[in-house]
């Protein structure tokens, strides 16, 4: 019960399609510990699985709409969880988008779609949710980067869209310390997410062999647990970090 009585907002809490992604297991392991989650996304339906599946384990959860790259939507977002819980302590910044064609072939559309999705969301929640979180003393936001934005990576815009939530992650640590507001990232690597499984296919277990010294993708789960740990007092003298959830592939 490492959260207990903790109120969490989890962006993207469903999935793009049927299984477990980063946001699905943040959501179900921060129930588990205690917490009290408002599931967010785009799709209603999709979050509303994720409420479902947090309350057959027996914790408590609400499904909500929302396109938080809107800042009108993520505004309201975090004054409807305040509404029903009265209180806001957590806040998983999961929305991100890592479509596009590879280098230079990159279209202004595609370009734009990213840079949008991956940064705005986590701006304007972050911008509404951590007053809200001063006003109880204090709480901790964790966005959703990526390992691409640590080295170099064939589709340019989601490797730099990601490289500016490491970014704003530092610029929102240091602008909310004084409110005693967290605000870090994880870096996951390759793990079998919905999102991902399309793109690997059978390229998968040759990137795992060369270039994942653990050999081995990742788990939702292990993204999800690191995540647990930044959200958690037992991170409280942290903030402005990036911590890397890749098995040794950043360490290159």
């Amino acid at each position: 019960m490492r959260l207990k009585d903790k109120i969490a907002i989890v962006s993207g809490a469903g999935t793009i399609r049927p299984g477990m992604g980063n946001g699905r297991a943040t959501a179900l392991l921060f129930a588990k510990e205690g917490a009290k989650v408002a599931c967010a996304d785009k799709n209603l339906s999709s979050a509303q699985e994720t409420v479902n599946m947090i309350k057959a384990q027996g914790g408590e959860a609400v499904a909500l709409q929302a396109d938080v790259t809107r800042e009108t939507q993520a505004r309201e977002l975090v004054e409807k969880v305040v509404n029903i819980y009265g209180k806001l302590d957590i806040l998983f910044n999961n929305v991100g988008v890592g479509f596009g064609s590879t280098g230079l072939k990159v279209s202004e559309e595609d370009w734009d779609a990213i840079m949008s999705t991956n940064l705005k969301g986590i701006l304007f929640l972050s911008k509404y949710a951590i007053p809200e979180m001063a006003k109880c003393g204090g709480g901790a936001i964790v966005n959703n980067s990526s390992g691409a934005s640590l080295v170099a990576h064939q589709i340019f815009a989601y490797a730099t869209s990601k490289a500016g939530v490491n970014a704003l992650t530092k610029c929102l640590a240091v602008s909310a310390a004084k409110y005693n507001v967290r605000v870090n990232c994880v870096a996951p690597g390759l793990i079998e997410t919905p999102m991902v499984q399309p793109v690997m296919g059978e390229k998968r277990d040759n990137i795992i062999t060369s270039r994942v010294p653990m050999k081995r993708h990742g788990k939702p789960e292990e993204v999800a647990y690191a995540v647990l740990f930044l959200a958690s007092d037992e991170a409280s003298y942290i903030t402005g970090q990036t911590l890397s959830v890749d098995g040794g592939v950043s360490v290159f």
